[in-house]
């Protein structure tokens, strides 16, 4: 008879990458696979009455500050996972949060806190006092994160205004 294998928890660690590199761009695409799935409804509404969603929702990587990926490292295995994604966008003097993302199978292991300590490390390297951001009404567990990371509320902000099932929030950076 055999018993199951124990893996070790998994090390997070957070690297820093360009925009374009392929791992990053796996990750943004798996997360807004599911952001469509998500949004299907309300995507399709706003597209019945426009052409086409607003060119400033992409993100220009001439604007982009920073890049992190998320790698989970099993020491049993060696395994170096790529798990987690988080960007930081100029957006006037401030720096906006934008897709994060976590491997839904690696959701409730630390993850996502470790993407947003490496943003906000990020964001005091570069001087910002402020990381802004824009989630929607159908990710409590995100909504839950932020709020617990020190995250709060802010009226919505553009481009998002259209989208009034947004829910954008703030946090000002400690720079010491």
């Amino acid at each position: 008879m055999s018993t199951p294998n124990k893996q070790s928890a998994a090390a997070i660690t957070v690297r820093a990458a360009e925009w374009h590199d392929p791992v990053a761009v796996s990750l943004r695409n798996a997360m807004e696979t599911e952001m469509e799935i998500r949004y299907a409804d309300r995507l399709a509404d706003f597209l019945s009455k426009r052409q086409e969603l607003p060119e400033a929702l992409g993100v220009d990587a001439e604007a982009v500050a920073y890049v992190g990926v998320a790698h989970a490292g099993l020491p049993d295995t060696g395994e170096d996972l790529p798990v987690g994604h988080v960007a930081l966008r100029w957006t006037g003097g401030d720096l906006e949060l934008k897709r994060m993302y976590v491997a839904p199978s690696h959701r409730g292991k630390g993850v996502s806190t470790a993407l947003l300590d490496a943003s906000e490390w990020a964001a005091s390297a570069l001087g910002v006092r402020r990381i802004i951001l824009q989630t929607g009404d159908r990710q409590p567990d995100a909504v839950r994160l932020y709020e617990r990371e020190g995250y709060t509320r802010i009226p919505i902000f553009p481009p998002y205004e259209w989208m009034t099932f947004s829910i954008c929030m703030e946090k000002v950076i400690d720079l010491a």
